[in-house]
């Protein structure tokens, strides 16, 4: 699929998901941006789309909410006349030692159930202009089969059952619609994170960097532009799952 021309719906813009934006832009594709409370950093995505030439439209939705999810998408093609693309970039990612049942269904809510209805929106209007792209996010850890770090039951399930569905929902909405993943590695550094910590994640990434926001946004651009793979998960990750 060529970007140009086409819309695409960034559910979640703050961080990685603004250098995505862009990389979209300009490309000729025009952006409606979903934030909940990170209102700034879809106005600036947004700014810069638009600077860029492309139409965009910034719309207020709790990803868990499914009458939200359902208002947003038809927001989008209200306003920008179609949709084409669907990235799942909402998340959270919290520690949760002896996890209760309202994190759990939280974590789960917020990864897997927001990808869920988002696509479950999407789709009929994407088969309704002649097919779509969906790309979910999904973790390096759980899709390389290492939880590796405790007190993560609920994130790290969650982010497993994103691959789950990406791989059912490739089956599902095929031929019309191609669904993918993105698993990040160590793409962009927290901003806490001490010397010590960042030794230790570059001895355990073989390319012995952090990616930068702009490998996830070739990833999405590859992901987008083909048109023979559907239910696949790129690892973006330097080589962490090798170690």
């Amino acid at each position: 699929m060529d970007p140009n021309g086409k819309v695409a719906l960034i559910n979640g813009g703050a961080r990685i998901g603004q250098i995505v934006a862009l990389a979209l832009a300009a490309r000729g594709c025009s952006l409606a941006l979903t934030y909940r409370n990170s209102i700034e950093a879809a106005e600036a995505a947004a700014a810069a789309a638009r600077a860029a030439g492309v139409a965009t439209a910034v719309i207020r939705a709790d990803a868990t909410d499914p009458a939200q999810v359902a208002a947003a998408v038809k927001q989008t093609v209200g306003a920008l006349g179609r949709l084409d693309i669907l990235l799942n970039l909402a998340g959270s990612y919290e520690q949760t030692p002896d996890a209760s049942q309202a994190q759990w269904r939280a974590a789960m809510d917020a990864n897997a159930g927001s990808a869920f209805l988002f696509a479950s929106a999407a789709a009929p209007f994407m088969k309704s202009s002649g097919g779509g792209r969906i790309i979910n996010f999904s973790d390096w850890l759980p899709v390389s089969g290492r939880p590796h770090y405790r007190n993560y039951v609920p994130y790290y399930t969650s982010k497993a059952a994103v691959l789950a569905l990406t791989q059912s929902l490739a089956l599902e909405l095929a031929p019309d619609i191609l669904v993918n993943a993105i698993a990040p590695g160590p793409v962009v550094a927290p901003p806490d994170l001490t010397d010590e910590e960042n030794a230790e994640v570059l001895a355990a990434t073989p390319l012995s960097r952090w990616g930068g926001a702009q490998e996830i946004a070739k990833a999405v651009l590859f992901l987008v532009e083909t048109d023979f793979v559907t239910g696949e998960c790129i690892r973006v990750d330097g080589g962490r799952h090798l170690l």
